[in-house]
């Protein structure tokens, strides 16, 4: 199956299953140097707020890159997935001894978790995907109404203005061929659903969560794949300490792939 394949199917569930059937989730945060760095800064951000005996949720677990990292260092996560393919990878990985609970569901409906039961609930990939503002806030009162009072949610989005520059390090000619405006720079939502700082800002404070972070998550690093990924362990290292110190300037927020906004219920 093609792009211009997915594409043209209509029903958004199986939209999904069909882009995870392109896109590899499992290799996506892990191959690379320059990949980690999204990883690598959203770990940080919940490690801020991760005390002993936590639970955690992962919605839209992906192939579980987050659930067993935390899972593996004591905490007892739940994951939801959709995709096939994604659950498949991720119950691959899966120990006897690894306290996950994985299961396969919407991110739009979470009604087989009680009110207030997580500590930390991580919404790193459904706002890829939810085209309709009804979904979309539904997400967000479902992962809103399972944290507890205090507790921390995560939300990854994918931001519009960077992607432009990404597409364009692939296709020369993507800024005269590429599927957006040509005058507003808006993207087409496809195969993501894409957002600008300003968007994210406001659905979040449309939420009736408290906004404590937004971040850069993986900033310039992708533009920088192929000289990042050749940096030796001390250069790496430096390069992280700097990517750390301006993710959450404002004047940064924009030069990023993904950004993250991280909330207090």
């Amino acid at each position: 199956m093609n792009f211009t394949d997915i594409h043209e199917i209509k029903d958004e569930t199986q939209q999904i299953q069909a882009i995870y059937q392109v896109f590899n989730e499992d290799t996506r945060l892990n191959h690379s140097r320059a990949a980690r760095v999204e990883f690598l800064t959203t770990v940080r951000y919940i490690e801020k707020y991760l005390t002993p005996g936590m639970r955690i949720l992962d919605i839209g677990a992906g192939a579980g890159e987050y659930s067993l990292y935390f899972a593996r260092r004591g905490y007892e996560v739940c994951a939801l997935e959709l995709a096939d393919r994604n659950i498949e990878t991720f119950r691959k990985k899966l120990c006897k001894k690894d306290p996950i609970e994985l299961v396969q569901g919407n991110a739009v409906d979470l009604s087989r978790y009680g009110d207030e039961s997580f500590d930390v609930v991580l919404v790193l990939g459904p706002l890829y995907h939810l085209h309709s503002r009804e979904d979309r806030s539904r997400c967000i009162a479902e992962a809103k109404r399972v944290c507890k009072r205090g507790g921390k949610i995560f939300f990854a989005f994918i931001t519009n203005d960077m992607v432009l520059l990404t597409e364009f390090m692939y296709r020369q000619d993507y800024f005269v061929t590429g599927d957006y405006d040509k005058e507003t720079f808006v993207l087409e939502n496809f195969p993501f659903v894409f957002y600008t700082v300003d968007q994210c800002r406001r659905i979040m404070e449309g939420s009736g969560l408290r906004l404590l972070h937004t971040v850069a998550a993986d900033g310039a690093s992708e533009l920088l794949e192929e000289k990042i990924n050749e940096m030796d362990d001390e250069n790496y290292a430096q390069y992280l300490k700097y990517h750390f110190y301006i993710c959450e300037k404002p004047e940064f927020l924009g030069m990023t792939n993904h950004l993250l906004c991280v909330c207090e219920k």
